[in-house]
């Protein structure tokens, strides 16, 4: 006959199952590898389309129907994804992610506008990336340990894409949202499930 286990083991055990349930619930696992990788891939098209446009207009429309794709393609993905596991966007970590992240791209809208109207308008790819880093980082610090990690990245190569001549600014946004989406998207698909 065995004997029962001692109760600072049991105890020990249920202070574990506690404490890993405690950090799952604080932590929004629902973000996209997949969706990240597709996002990647379609932004390098739309840097090898917009590098080949005769106008700054034209250039910003080709983005700008990136961001419009990429946004659809992820914002699926994180719905599946959050049904999948469970992991209500509307309430805890799914929400504080979303205003988190919200923010900076409200920010980003408009300083694209207002950049565009300006005599700066090469400035606007190192604001995307510097403000999609933003996002990703604020919105990551209620993720899982790699999202915070993109952001930073992003915020990098942003800070190259400012201060770099025009000529640079395809490849920067193609390193940014093509090259860090699918680098980090596979990461996060196979360590954090799809």
């Amino acid at each position: 006959m065995s004997s029962p286990p001692a109760l600072d083991t049991k105890a020990l055990d249920n202070l574990r199952y506690i404490r890993t349930t405690m950090e799952r619930a604080g932590e929004f696992t629902a973000v996209p590898g997949w969706g990240g990788v597709a996002a990647g891939v379609t932004a390098l098209g739309a840097a090898w389309i917009a590098s080949r446009q005769p106008t700054f207009a034209r250039w910003l429309t080709v983005w700008l129907a990136e961001a419009g794709l990429a946004l659809v393609v992820l914002g699926w993905s994180l719905h599946r994804k959050a049904r999948a596991a469970k992991a209500p966007l509307a309430s805890g970590p799914g929400r504080r992610f979303v205003l988190a992240f919200l923010p900076p791209m409200i920010v980003g809208a408009l300083l694209t506008a207002a950049l565009y109207a300006s005599p700066a308008q090469s400035l606007i790819p190192g604001t995307w990336l510097l403000l999609y880093g933003t996002g990703v980082v604020t919105g990551g610090a209620f993720s899982v340990r790699v999202v915070p990690v993109l952001g930073l990245a992003f915020l990098a190569i942003g800070v190259v894409a400012l201060f770099a001549p025009p000529a640079w600014r395809d490849w920067c946004l193609a390193a940014g949202f093509g090259a860090l989406h699918i680098a980090f998207g596979v990461n996060i698909a196979r360590r954090h499930g799809g």
